[in-house]
């Protein structure tokens, strides 16, 4: 705060509206003028410090959230999408898009809203049509990855079954049998060759692959019990959403049962304890929860609890190609979870010549942002010996100045050096870049015939 200025007029405004409060009232309950907090919300004045903890103790504001709430995700959002083609000829520079954001912040959200309903929801400007994938997604961040009252009854929930025994899966398992008339039972992966979970209800039974290890087999049993007592607050939470499309409203009703089945298996009270006591050991966390890295690497970007929130990680899952199969940015609020493209020099993608290991990395993107990162690979369940072997690359990370205290921070200097990295070429404006595949969206190819860089496509900047 004492290095720069803070100006976050957008969020300052949106917590007031939420709170039903008029300028003048808001402005008395923080002991300031009127005048004063209308020219903060137009961004005529930055946000002090002094204020920013009256916010926070008024209205358990939480000061992270600054950057998340930003109008499109922020600058460097909305350079994305102006990277696309469709505005290549306008080269729109970085002090336009200051000047918007502070200027007309909501005019910068409406863009982005439409943008994204519009053309990134279809992959191009060409085509507009809806994707379930990307809808479930914006709801989810939506609620920035937390969903309070599903998560309260998961607990709720785990303590109950903690009282009734030690084993999780066993307690889970008893449950389905007494009060749902359901057994679990593991059958051969003939079988079930292509299946690793189905419920028959002919037989009230759920069938679970051989396959599956043991964390596997809690969360597919908590997942069951999910759908059976968790389906009061998962109607809420997918009617609420209003999706017009079937298959997007399926595939966050799933999410949602997820959710809950995780929220049983990690419990929020006593997983935040245990994280906060190990630094985040993911290693430790997983063999006190019995869960896989995945799970726990999930868990972790959900711990937005009012009043005891943990750090707010973000989560990627790609494969060897780069494509996404997860993208969790919970309150990090970081480029790196938004961004479909990826950069070569960020080790998420080293990580697939050590498997199994962790590979921690510091690294700097365009806009100054620095953070902390750890990468794994992960290989679901196999179907039998011979079988296509899938494997992806989790990865997790936090603000570096968050990241101190983490048990990965350990012989990392996170004041150091970092390694500079982009959001992809087609969005990365970083000059002189030796691993440059492709020059960046909307920016003119400067060409001399008489010079060659580091990089093979030199480009006008801003």
């Amino acid at each position: 705060m004492a290095e720069r200025k803070l100006f976050a007029g957008h969020a300052v405004r949106r917590l007031r509206r939420q709170a039903g409060l008029t300028q003048a009232a808001m402005a008395e309950a923080l002991a300031i003028s009127p005048s004063y907090l209308n020219l903060v919300e137009r961004n005529q004045r930055p946000l002090s410090a002094t204020l920013l903890v009256r916010l926070a103790e008024s209205y358990d504001f939480d000061p992270r959230a600054l950057s998340a709430g930003e109008p499109g995700g922020g600058e460097a959002a909305i350079r994305r999408r102006l990277a696309d083609p469709l505005f290549a000829d306008l080269e729109v520079d970085r002090n336009e898009i200051a000047e918007w954001l502070a200027g007309a912040p909501g005019g910068a959200e409406a863009f982005a809203r439409v943008y994204d309903r519009l053309v990134a929801g279809g992959g191009s400007g060409a085509d507009n049509g809806s994707d379930p994938v990307a809808e479930v997604r914006r709801e989810i961040e939506r609620w920035r990855g937390y969903f309070a009252d599903l998560d309260g009854a998961a607990e709720a929930l785990a303590d109950e079954l903690r009282l009734g025994a030690g084993d999780l899966y066993g307690a889970i398992a008893e449950r389905l049998r007494v009060k749902h008339q359901l057994t679990i039972r593991i059958l051969p992966v003939d079988v079930m060759p292509d299946l690793l979970r189905r419920l028959d209800l002919h037989a009230r039974q759920l069938q679970l692959s051989e396959t599956l290890d043991s964390a596997s087999r809690t969360f597919a049993a908590a997942y069951q019990l999910a759908q059976i007592e968790a389906r009061g607050e998962i109607d809420g939470l997918a009617t609420g959403a209003g999706f017009a499309d079937r298959s997007a409203e399926k595939l966050f009703r799933r999410h949602l049962a997820s959710y809950f089945a995780a929220a049983v298996m990690m419990p929020y009270a006593r997983f935040l304890r245990a994280c906060e006591s190990t630094g985040y050991d993911l290693e430790l966390l997983q063999r006190r929860f019995g869960a896989g890295f995945e799970q726990v690497a999930h868990r972790l970007t959900t711990l937005q609890r009012v009043g005891a929130r943990g750090l707010p990680f973000f989560l990627v899952r790609v494969d060897r190609a780069g494509q996404s199969s997860k993208l969790f940015s919970g309150a990090s609020g970081s480029p790196l979870a938004e961004a479909e493209g990826r950069c070569p020099l960020w080790r998420l993608h080293h990580a697939f010549d050590r498997p199994g290991s962790l590979a921690i990395q510091l690294v700097e993107l365009e806009d100054g942002g620095r953070w902390l990162t750890v990468a794994r690979t992960v290989t679901p369940q196999r179907r039998r010996y011979g079988g296509v072997p899938a494997e992806f690359t989790v990865g997790l990370g936090v603000a570096a100045d968050l990241g101190g205290t983490l048990a990965i921070a350990r012989g990392v200097d996170l004041r150091g050096d970092a390694t500079p990295i982009g959001l992809g070429c087609r969005a990365c404006l970083r000059v002189d870049c030796p691993q440059r595949s492709a020059p960046p969206a909307g920016r003119t190819l400067s060409i001399d015939e008489r010079e060659r860089g580091v990089s093979g496509f030199s480009f006008v900047g801003d």
